[in-house]
């Protein structure tokens, strides 16, 4: 029994710094490593669009929904890359279709408290392209997924249409 008790203080000892060893080694873990990748989808509601000298509004006759999805490549806590594809759906006259969908890769730059602008160029199928500039904000952090708002600004050109400038509210969720 003397012997036992000896040896105890050596067994506590090395618990203790095989735990320590396990709970660095966690923690090195949770630090962020680079290049890291995130998905996310949303849906997008476009509140107004300025073209041909006037705003219209989107409820205005005809409901226009945009579902953007993509993947950001984080690069550093300041700088990413993402690539996404938005299909853009019209209903009107109770019908409804997929109008275009817009391919828009972009860089994305982080800020502190979750704030990110993004800024993307974009190419529609219905021949229309332009720029977009997104001000993005987490709104609910999990550890799976994070619930975001944005606002999206769209400039568009191109196809024999007027430039038209663009508004809206997305939101969604990262994962």
């Amino acid at each position: 029994m003397h012997l036992a008790h000896k040896r105890l203080p050596r067994i506590f000892s090395a618990l203790l710094l095989i735990l320590t060893l396990c709970f660095n080694t966690a923690t090195a873990q949770q630090t962020q490593s680079y290049p890291k990748i995130i998905g996310y989808f949303s849906m997008l509601n476009p509140i107004s669009t300025y073209t041909n000298n006037k705003f219209s509004g989107n409820l205005s006759g005809v409901y226009v929904a945009n579902f953007p999805f993509g993947i950001n490549l984080i690069k550093s806590d300041n700088f990413g890359v993402s690539f996404e594809v938005s299909p853009s759906i019209r209903a009107e006259n109770n019908t409804a279709k997929v109008t275009s969908i817009a391919f828009s890769p972009g860089a994305l730059f982080r800020f502190q408290n979750n704030f990110a602008i993004i800024q993307r160029v974009a190419f529609e199928t219905n021949g229309r392209f332009g720029v977009t500039t997104i001000f993005n904000k987490i709104i609910v952090k999990g550890k799976d997924a994070s619930l975001f708002l944005a606002g999206p600004f769209a400039t568009r050109l191109g196809n024999s249409a007027p430039v038209s400038l663009t508004t809206g509210l997305q939101i969604g969720v990262f994962f």
